[in-house]
């Protein structure tokens, strides 16, 4: 994998990329292994290179929210690379999964030898806000079925006429992901799929034609 298909990275010179690049670590994790707890100490981000991972919270009543789903080309951690502030959210892998990783000392280490990337880095950090922003928006001003149908284009990828989202999510995690119950998911699903818009797959969904304005 390349740095510069990497959104935060987006923009850094060449020559910071293969700095960067040269400090990234290996990690390989079997699927259901904690990548990082709530809570833990941070030190550093995460690429993913292979596999999918969940990004989720636990209320104090022990019940699961998933926050997003991750594959290939996604980060998390990168806070950790601006401050000492300990994990906001735990991570898990969903099945075998390649991450690299990149300590904060060795990232301070490449930004100190040319401070204007941090202008860069902070930028792109800008526009990852304001997508949280507008993620925040919708679950509060937006129905359940817009909700789901925003988050089907956002993990959609062109696939011939059609899209595909090539990410394993169970029903139980896409309710998390859009703050509603599992029995509205799948009622919603269901008639999706009579409605001939969408395929459900073991391993991916196909999004055969552009879903209503409504349901």
């Amino acid at each position: 994998m390349t740095l510069d298909k990497i959104e935060l990275f987006e923009g850094l010179p060449e020559d910071q990329l293969e700095s960067l690049a040269q400090h990234m670590r290996q990690r390989v994790y079997p699927a259901g292994a904690i990548v990082v707890n709530e809570g833990d100490e941070a030190h550093g981000m995460f690429i993913v290179d292979t596999g999918a991972l969940k990004v989720f919270v636990t209320e104090e009543n022990g019940k699961e929210v998933t926050l997003s789903l991750l594959g290939p080309e996604d980060y998390f951690g990168e806070l950790a690379l601006l401050d000492e502030a300990p994990r906001s959210a735990s991570v898990i892998t969903v099945e075998k999964t390649t991450l690299l990783q990149i300590s904060r000392a060795d990232f301070n280490e490449v930004i100190t030898a040319n401070p204007a990337c941090m202008q860069i880095i902070m930028r792109n950090l800008v526009g990852r806000i304001r997508e949280l922003t507008d993620n925040v928006r919708a679950l509060a001003l937006i129905d359940v079925f817009g909700r789901i149908s925003r988050v089907f284009d956002s993990m959609a990828e062109p696939e011939g006429d059609m899209r595909i989202i090539r990410r394993r999510m169970t029903q139980q995690d896409l309710a998390n992901l859009v703050g509603a119950s599992r029995e509205m998911v799948n009622r919603i699903l269901r008639e999706l799929v009579a409605g001939d818009y969408i395929e459900i797959h073991h391993q991916y969904m196909l999004l055969k034609r552009k879903l209503p304005a409504r349901w």
